[in-house]
């Protein structure tokens, strides 16, 4: 198929422009939205992922195409119902990583990142991690090319994803129409995804559609402002901490396992397990309330 344009580089102006208008509003309106470091850190750590993601696009356009070659069926690129469906398809995919990436602590090492920071804003959206690819997060869409979808209609549509997601970070904006709440991911939605308080915790997956969501049970309405940032904050801006905190959590709980299923508990159970119960995971503290 043909070359499809790099919407992802197109958008950065857009992005710039965004940022600078939710700025604008901050100092007028609400001056706590940014902090000139925790910003910083955001653009850095978008640069390091873009340039990890760049170094790494053809390797992943070998492993799809390899995959496709491999298919059960054909999805025709020309076809407007084939980009219907690996909307759908993309969009259900991502709810599953980002699912994982919350209760699988091997993947919420490199999606901590994006959770790391205590402001909610545009410039948020930027804070990307660099270790995604090495977790395995591309397997996540692994499935759509062996049915047929094109490697390139799968790379674009995970960049308009992206873009999608990138206005959802702001608290500029407080609902949209009900209809729209009721079937897209909104900004009140992501806040509440990116909520600290213990009843926001692991809700609002969505990528883009709420129905994956309202579907598997992990729907939640924005109810009170929430905390932003981790459970327990890592308190730095520097770009290399933040990118590696959760990796250096794992390694020191890994040295002290005393077996194979601690060592595959520490890598494989959600956030906050522990062999002898000394912190729980947010179902665990869930079933406890009960």
């Amino acid at each position: 198929m043909n070359d499809l344009p790099n919407i992802m580089f197109a958008a950065f102006p857009a992005f710039a422009l965004l940022m600078v208008v939710e700025l604008v509003y901050s100092l007028k309106v609400r001056g706590e939205l940014y902090d000139t470091r925790d910003t910083a850190a955001n653009v850095l750590l978008a640069m390091g992922n873009l340039a990890i993601a760049l170094a790494s696009a053809g390797l992943m356009l070998v492993f799809l195409s390899w995959l496709y070659a491999h298919r059960f069926f054909t999805m025709p690129p020309a076809a407007w119902w084939a980009w219907v469906l690996c909307f759908l398809a993309d969009d259900f995919s991502y709810y599953w990583f980002h699912r994982f990436s919350h209760e699988v602590r091997w993947f919420w090492a490199s999606h901590s990142v994006h959770h790391s920071s205590e402001k909610y804003n545009f410039s948020v959206a930027l804070r990307q991690t660099w270790t995604g690819t090495i977790s395995g997060s591309f397997l996540f869409w692994a499935w759509m090319p062996l049915l047929g979808f094109h490697p390139k209609m799968i790379l674009f549509m995970q960049s308009a994803s992206l873009i999608y997601q990138f206005w959802i970070h702001t608290q500029a904006i407080q609902k949209m129409p009900a209809g729209f709440e009721a079937v897209f991911n909104t900004p009140s939605h992501h806040r509440v995804h990116h909520g600290s308080d213990f009843d926001y915790l692991d809700k609002n997956y969505a990528g883009t559609l709420m129905i994956w969501d309202r579907l598997f049970g992990s729907f939640a309405l924005e109810t009170f402002t929430p905390r932003f940032g981790l459970t327990k904050n890592i308190e730095t801006f520097n770009p290399l901490r933040i990118a590696f905190h959760e990796w250096a959590g794992i390694a020191r709980d890994l040295r002290k396992a005393r077996s194979l299923s601690e060592v595959a508990g520490y890598l494989l159970q959600p956030p906050g397990w522990s062999p002898d119960g000394s912190s729980q995971t947010t179902r665990q503290a869930r079933r406890a309330m009960e």
